[in-house]
């Protein structure tokens, strides 16, 4: 059945099984799967060790059991980092297997995205066949922000697998009408809440809307399944929530980013209603970093057009041909229900991502890989079935030239980045298009060369993109895909004349100071020393091996510790030294707490110069 072979039957069938494996299919998705982890595994450990706040959050874990479980950024458990720690979990077990190093701690996010690239072609190959689910596997591991996500140690490699495995139980549920499916979707679905809290959620729309329509059963039915589904998102997220909570907040570390050391203040605050409305975070306004200027073009904008949207254009004109085409279809359709799934995991997440105030980074949008992936290899492969259909020619020709133009767009930020390639692209794109409109049905022994030149044409740009992000090694906290700049465009955060982007100012040099870092290795107190902001304390941890106290938390923002519990810290001897790097002096997002404690040091310790950094021993007051 195909998207125009019958104006009656139209994508009529009901969801059934997909068709047993092939050989040549097998065949054909172990090298899919091969080459993935090729792409994602070769050179992982050149990063280092990608964002120094989450790799010493990973040490932590393999240092102390308590900071593995809450996700600590020290192992002497002072403060968390500001997500829950699902995606830490996943990476402090390969580090307690394999030895703490940069490689053991990526490779999970790796194969997470060797598994993200399986679970998205057995979920479109239920839909559209085996050809299909090759197609989608292929642009999700093309994708630059996946390449780039998959190879780092942010929380958005296991979001994007979990997510991934939520559709895949959807789409079991849907076709089945079975309950234990749904709470298989809410489980998963919650425990992608463990890794990146509310972003997780906005999958959910979409999903119950595509289950109410087209799952069978009774409608009633239906409306009690979506509540086991809910149900199950409740259990799955809030047994954590719960241990927090209930465990006493004496014996654990502060909840990093919380006003208030709870973890469902954290989720509904500083990760949920603040970033989207942009209250108590940090905006985005103009800067390319926060994702640009708010509105409906911010996803093709400079921030994220070269990130996400190479194929999202022609993805959109295929969910809305699609919808279209099937709009008169049964309920229970197959054709529809994907689309609307997919579409509706795009829609969702793509307007939020294009309208919150609050903090947002470009990488966030790995998050709508799988959905622009599957929507183009359902649309191009029913589209192409029905070729016979002068509608069906006229949409993927369509989709051909959007995407090389686009393509030729966004290759033209980095106009001395392989310069050649957009032209190519956009002439072989703009011949292509019209020989699939007038052609494509009856060319023949051509017709199998003409799919496969317009297939190449439209992944061959984000490929070349692909596959200069992972021979381009990445640090910090807000890693970019492509050539040097092409994110950030020229200007303080882009590229130097001829070079590699400029990186941000560092505000202070402690993490960088040999001599401290001698002073600090092999010191047992609990925590070796303590500076404000994650900065230097987490890139001192890393190098030294000894436990660092991030005071405020990653911004020094955060009102732990208080100067009292500091003090008690102090005459106790559980802290050695006191570091007094840029971020101890008073700034904006500074914590009026963090600066009554640099005072408090200031007033009652002598500082040394300890390779340019004023250091105090707080086991040697003043008076």
């Amino acid at each position: 059945m195909t998207l125009l072979d019958d104006p009656v039957a139209v994508a009529a069938a009901p969801l059934t099984p997909a068709p047993a494996h092939r050989r040549w299919e097998r065949h054909a998705l172990l090298a899919l799967l091969a080459a993935t982890a090729v792409l994602y595994v070769w050179g992982l450990g050149s990063s280092g060790w990608a964002n120094n706040f989450y790799a010493a959050a990973v040490q932590a874990g393999t240092q102390d059991l308590k900071a593995f479980l809450f996700g600590s950024l020290d192992p002497g458990n002072a403060i968390t980092v500001d997500k829950p720690p699902a995606s830490l979990w996943v990476m402090v077990l390969s580090a307690r297997l394999f030895g703490f190093s940069a490689f053991s701690m990526l490779l999970p996010e790796a194969l997470i995205g060797v598994g993200a690239v399986a679970l998205l072609f057995v979920t479109v190959r239920r839909c559209s066949g085996p050809a299909a689910g090759l197609i989608a596997g292929t642009v999700l591991a093309l994708t630059p922000v996946a390449a780039l996500m998959f190879r780092y140690n942010q929380p958005d490699a296991l979001l994007t697998l979990l997510l991934t495995a939520a559709a895949y139980f959807m789409v079991r549920a849907i076709e089945s009408g079975s309950t234990r499916w749904i709470a298989l979707a809410g489980t998963v679905i919650g425990f992608a809440f463990l890794t990146k809290m509310m972003q997780a959620a906005l999958v959910v729309p979409g999903f119950a809307l595509v289950f109410l329509l087209a799952a069978p059963g009774r409608l009633s039915k239906r409306v009690w399944q979506l509540l086991v589904g809910v149900a199950a998102i409740v259990v799955s997220a809030g047994w954590f929530i719960a241990l927090v909570s209930l465990w006493p907040a004496r014996s654990r570390p502060y909840i990093g980013g919380s006003t208030d050391n709870s973890l469902l203040q954290l989720a509904l605050g500083y990760n949920g209603i603040e970033r989207v409305a942009g209250a108590g975070g940090i905006p985005g306004g103009d800067n390319p970093m926060f994702g640009g200027p708010s509105g409906i073009g911010r996803l093709f904008a400079l921030s994220m057009g070269t990130e996400i949207s190479w194929l999202l254009p022609a993805a959109l004109i295929g969910l809305i041909a699609g919808v279209w085409f099937t709009a008169s279809t049964p309920r229970t359709g197959r054709l529809r229900a994907h689309l609307l799934l997919w579409g509706g995991w795009l829609l969702v997440s793509g307007a939020v991502f294009s309208f919150m105030h609050g903090v947002i980074h470009p990488y966030y949008t790995v998050a709508l890989a799988p959905a622009i992936a599957a929507l183009i290899a359902i649309s191009v492969r029913e589209l192409w079935r029905g070729r016979e259909f002068t509608g069906s020619r006229m949409v993927l020709a369509a989709m051909s030239a959007t995407t090389g133009v686009w393509a030729f767009i966004l290759l033209d930020r980095t106009p001395t980045w392989l310069p050649a390639l957009r032209w190519i692209v956009l002439i072989g794109a703009i011949a292509v298009a019209p020989v699939i409109a007038v052609g494509a049905h009856r060319l023949g022994r051509t017709t199998a060369a003409t799919a496969a030149a317009a297939l190449l044409l439209g992944v061959v740009a984000p490929a070349a993109y692909t596959i200069d992000t992972v021979a381009r090694s990445h640090a910090g906290p807000i890693p970019t895909s492509g050539p040097a700049g092409a994110a950030f465009g020229p200007g303080p955060w882009g590229p130097g004349p001829g070079g590699p982007p400029r990186s941000r100012p560092a505000d202070n040099n402690a993490a960088y100071n040999n001599a401290l870092q001698a002073l600090l290795r092999g010191d047992e107190t609990r925590w070796a020393a303590a500076s404000v902001g994650s900065m230097s304390a987490s890139s001192l941890e890393l190098q030294t091996g000894a436990s660092v106290m991030a005071i405020g938390g990653f911004r020094g923002s955060d009102d732990s510790p208080t100067l009292h519990q500091f003090q008690q810290y102090v005459a106790a001897q559980q802290i050695h030294y006191f570091i007094a790097d840029g971020k101890a002096r008073a700034t904006d997002d500074q914590s009026p707490t963090a600066a009554d404690i640099t005072t408090w040091v200031q007033q009652h310790f002598t500082p040394t110069d300890v390779g340019g950094t004023p250091v105090y021993d707080l086991s040697s007051p003043t008076n």
